[in-house]
């Protein structure tokens, strides 16, 4: 850290800094961490986030159970977490400061409401009025800075004609003001989103716009703040980069998929926690010929996707486990008749309606194994909220060219996480293989809709083309005509065929990489999906330690890469960190032999960097 002196004040360069924002669910938590992030992306730093809300979005405020929080790690070089600890915790309440206090780093910046620390708000959060933290020594070793924003935003509005709730609705901006003047921000892109957000309501416009200068003005004024602190941004490939959410770039990689093989897209889904974001994105975009349906139910939307996929459309749906284990037999359905089919799974915390707003690795195994019968189906998993885009389209470009469903998994840590992305260029992206039926001249053979190529791919005939009409439904097919066969031979052969097609995608899939270390290394630490930051930041500083490790992520989990045993075979020990009972790793065991370790964590958190390098420690002694 370098210190610069700019006029009377002094600013502080900060390499990185973790900032995690904490209150009540009604509090207005995720719209300041969101704009915050917004404005971070905008000035250039890297960065990661991760929104952490409860499901008992009825929670009586003041409680433990109604804490929401929003944490967000930015920095000038590469930043692939949001933070282990953070640096700076914002706490609208005791029972935010209560929950979120193990996360601050020792000597970390508490700032904190306090009048969300009377008797009545202590209680609520199990707290001891005689034992209050602010006034007690609880507290000592931080740096903590008390303001009472409640009252200062009431003052602020106190000649507004609104309400006392819509008044007190607008202490969050009382808060993003005074962070952004700490950090030496610009009000104008928040300043933009609420001229967007209240065009209609000038009156609440104008009071959010009050309180956000007034808590910027007051950290420039109050003695309190004397320190300002800059993060520099981070140098970039060049390029034009945006904000991004998981779920957004799952749904522009939808989209680009649908342009790029020239096809309609259609999804066809049931909002469901947390994937619902996919349907609200793409409706947005209905230009670019999108057709979206709002179902009744899982299964009305699945069954509507494989309607469409049949009809000649991209068609994709989405969900989470519960909706996904819905939509099981609809997509064995899918399996049987060989066509395009994206089940996007934004897993979370379960089983049953579990943990909805929790992340978790829970539905690897459902999606390679949760339907009746036979029914194999290619699996890949996202690693990062911008990896969500490519393998989306990943997940569109092997439904087409191999004539399968495909799932594609990722979870609530990345679906609801940010980080910069870079626009890729239309050429950038591989080319999608449409190859689709043409009318059957009538000199050729009687056409067979399960004839197939030499990958074992049957041919896409869609309704309306001349000489190649056919039925499709659920019993088993003859291995050619597709007429319905009960004979033990052929379902034998048509079980395996199926396999093998999807076997043989191994072929168009990259090979497996090193994200890091090399094949001579002593360990290596093995990911799937959500994980991939944490590992890469463990492995980092292990490496820089000294520690001869290596790292690989898989994103291709069915069929795995051709590589993928050879690399495993390089290796003495091998750890697999999971965000379940360890469901990877039974994969991996049963395919390749090997003495995997697992490290699992089911608490609906994301790893932290530290627990995955005491665990490869610990496998070193």
């Amino acid at each position: 850290m370098t210190l610069e002196k700019e006029n009377t004040q002094v600013k502080n360069v900060l390499d990185k800094v973790t900032i995690l924002y904490a209150g009540d669910s009604g509090d207005g938590i995720q719209l300041i961490g969101n704009q915050f992030t917004n404005n971070t992306a905008l000035y250039g730093n890297d960065l990661s986030t991760f929104p952490d809300f409860p499901a008992e979005i009825r929670a009586p405020l003041g409680t433990l159970a109604g804490v929401s929080g929003f944490q967000i790690n930015f920095g000038n070089s590469s930043i692939f977490t949001p933070g282990d600890l953070c640096d700076v915790l914002v706490a609208m309440n005791a029972a935010s400061l209560k929950k979120n206090l193990s996360r601050l780093k020792k000597r970390g910046t508490i700032i904190v409401n306090t009048a969300g620390f009377d008797k009545k708000n202590l209680r609520l959060a199990g707290i001891d009025p005689a034992d209050n933290p602010l006034t007690n020594s609880s507290l000592e070793g931080f740096k903590v800075h008390e303001i009472d924003i409640t009252k200062m935003t009431r003052e602020n509005l106190k000649e507004s004609s609104l309400g006392s709730k819509e008044r007190d609705r607008c202490k969050n901006m009382f808060v993003l003001g005074f962070i952004y003047w700490i950090y030496n921000r610009s009000l104008d892109s928040t300043i933009d989103f609420l001229e967007r957000k209240f065009k209609g309501k000038q009156e609440v416009l104008q009071a959010n716009l009050k309180v956000l200068k007034s808590g910027y003005h007051f950290a420039d004024t109050s003695e309190t703040f004397s320190n300002r602190f800059e993060v520099k941004p981070a140098e970039m490939q060049p390029g034009k980069y945006r904000n991004i959410v998981g779920n957004q770039a799952t749904a522009l990689g939808l989209i680009a998929a649908a342009h790029r093989s020239d096809m309609n897209l259609f999804y066809g889904g049931y909002p469901i926690t947390p994937a619902s974001d996919i349907l609200h994105e793409l409706a947005k975009h209905k230009n670019f010929g999108i057709k979206t349906f709002q179902a009744e139910d899982e299964i009305a939307g699945v069954c509507s996707a494989i309607g469409a996929s049949f009809g000649g459309d991209l068609a994709t749906t989405a969900s989470s486990g519960p909706g996904i284990a819905l939509k099981g037999e609809a997509i064995g359905l899918a399996v049987m008749m060989e066509l395009p089919l994206v089940l996007v799974n934004v897993q979370r915390g379960g089983p049953s309606t579990g943990l909805p707003t929790k992340t978790e690795q829970s539905d690897l195994l459902q999606a390679m194994y949760g339907r009746n019968g036979e029914a194999p189906m290619p699996v890949i998993a996202a690693q990062s909220p911008s990896d969500c885009f490519e393998m989306a389209y990943e997940a569109c470009r092997i439904a087409i060219e191999h004539m399968t469903p495909v799932f594609l998994l990722t979870d609530g840590y990345i679906a609801n996480g940010a980080e910069p992305w870079k626009f890729p260029s239309a050429e950038a992206l591989k080319p999608i293989v449409l190859k689709v039926k043409d009318a059957r001249a009538e000199e050729e053979a009687p056409y067979l809709p399960y004839k197939r190529n030499e990958d074992l791919v049957r041919e896409w005939a869609v309704p309306g083309t001349a000489g190649a009409e056919h039925r499709l439904g659920g019993l088993e097919k003859d291995k050619e005509t597709g007429n319905v066969s009960y004979d033990p031979e052929n379902h034998q052969e048509m079980v395996k065929i199926r396999a093998a097609k999807v076997n043989r995608i191994a072929k168009y899939i990259p090979k497996q990489e090193l994200d890091s270390g090399t094949t001579n290394s002593k360990l290596l630490i093995l990911g799937w999906g959500s994980t991939y930051g944490s590992i890469k930041t463990a492995a980092k500083e292990l490496q820089s330690e000294g520690v001869d490790v290596a790292h690989a992520q898989i994103r291709y989990i069915h069929p795995f890469p051709e590589n993928l045993g050879e690399i495993l075979s390089n290796f003495d020990k091998v750890i697999i960190p999971e965000l379940n009972d360890g469901q990877l790793i039974k994969l991996i065991r049963d395919r390749y032999l090997i003495d995997a370790k697992g490290l699992n964590k089911i608490k609906g958190l994301p790893f932290r960097a530290q627990e995955i390098k005491e665990e490869v420690l610990n496998h070193l002694k």
